[in-house]
């Protein structure tokens, strides 16, 4: 379902409880801007709102909304499943499988079996992305004989494989060293504009918020308590 509207349109709500702790996410966020940051402490709700949108969350009330289309609405019925919703997600801890190399992990983003994609198994795109991000000499490696910041390059490759029409990013240098994190600040802002793809960062360190936050949400106990600009 397509409607005019900002790039990103989110207005949602979202009640969870954990025995007598309940946490409630209440965030609207209207933007035309590629690049948008959310900023928050731990435990403020930032992955709470990446997974929503994505679909890995059904909201209890609410509307998520890209580029017009309607992923999600609670009042119309509809939630479109998370492969239906074209949205790349890279996760901050990367989830990529250790069984399969990296490859395989790639052209898992495919979704084109229902079983792991075989070792010996190759797709264009797949051969592509491995290129770009200079991984064609290790694509026999598995997870555990990359270096963090080659971890992260995978994720980010299986997340564009499909070409996705944004990308969800979940504290991407967090698990990096932190004479690493500003080389792939440069390499990540470098891809989105090459890409022109639409990108939404959540964070806690403001110097990510500094570099790509064109507008940046504050985010504090599942409410936005600052917008900017």
């Amino acid at each position: 379902m397509t409607m005019p509207g900002p790039l990103l349109d989110v207005a949602i709500r979202k009640t969870l409880r954990s025995g007598p702790r309940v946490f409630e996410l209440d965030v609207r966020i209207r933007s035309d801007r590629e690049r948008l940051v959310v900023l928050g402490p731990s435990g403020a709700g930032k992955t709470l709102l990446l997974q929503a949108i994505a679909g890995l969350l059904p909201p209890d009330a609410g509307h998520i909304r890209l580029r017009g289309r309607t992923l999600f609405d609670r009042r119309l019925g509809v939630c479109l499943p998370a492969r239906a919703r074209r949205i790349g997600y890279v996760f901050q801890d990367y989830a990529l499988f250790p069984h399969l190399d990296v490859r395989q992990n790639v052209a898992f983003g495919l979704n084109r079996h229902a079983l792991n994609p075989g070792r010996n198994a190759r797709f264009p795109e797949v051969e592509d992305w491995l290129a770009r991000f200079g991984l064609a000499t290790m694509a026999h490696q598995r997870p555990a004989e990359l270096s963090g910041g080659q971890r992260q390059r995978v994720a980010l490759a299986r997340a564009l494989v499909t070409e996705p029409q944004a990308l969800l990013l979940d504290e991407p240098f967090a698990a990096l060293d932190p004479a690493l994190r500003q080389d792939l600040r440069d390499e990540l802002d470098q891809l989105q504009r090459r890409l022109g793809i639409p990108m939404l960062l959540i964070t806690h360190d403001p110097e990510d918020a500094a570099r790509f936050g064109e507008t940046i949400l504050q985010l504090e106990g599942g409410r936005a308590v600052e917008s900017t600009p």
